[in-house]
């Protein structure tokens, strides 16, 4: 079984209430091949919401209490972050999920970019929190971009 962002299945789940509908993901949920999640949500927030990048660093550095999840009216969510994080984990471990498909660029899901904190579009190399947990327990995490359908 495996776990996937429920914005990527088309579930209006983002901070704007939007989707990032991704038509493979879709139809693996559709067949009951994998299950959604969104850590935002399971953190605690709700739909819409401001947007939040991270602020000093990364995912790695926010588990590592070096660096904030911070919404653009600068109030500091990095405990949601933390919570929706955790939560996932514990999420994938109950299935034993054998990878993880995330929303690149999201301060949660992003597993290769995400954006710099300046909240002007800008993207850096590094992984958002929830995607630093999992890795960090052992668990594969992929992209959107990443994925490819014969791995099931």
């Amino acid at each position: 079984m495996i776990l996937v962002s429920s914005c990527l299945a088309g579930l209006q789940v983002r901070y704007n209430s939007t989707h990032s509908l991704d038509d493979r993901i879709r139809k693996l949920v559709e067949e009951n091949k994998a299950y959604t999640v969104c850590p935002e949500l399971l953190g605690g927030f709700s739909t819409p919401r401001q947007p939040a990048e991270i602020i000093g660093g990364d995912g790695e550095d926010v588990l590592d209490g070096k660096a904030k999840v911070v919404e653009k009216d600068g109030k500091d969510v990095t405990n949601l972050y933390l919570a929706g994080a955790e939560a996932t984990l514990e999420m994938a471990k109950k299935m034993n999920a054998t990878f993880v498909v995330l929303k690149e660029n999201s301060p949660s899901c992003g597993s290769s970019m995400i954006y710099n904190g300046q909240f002007k579009g800008k993207k850096i190399v590094g992984n958002g929190v929830t995607s630093a947990l999992l890795k960090r327990n052992g668990i594969q995490v992929l992209s959107e971009e990443q994925f490819v359908e014969g791995l099931i």
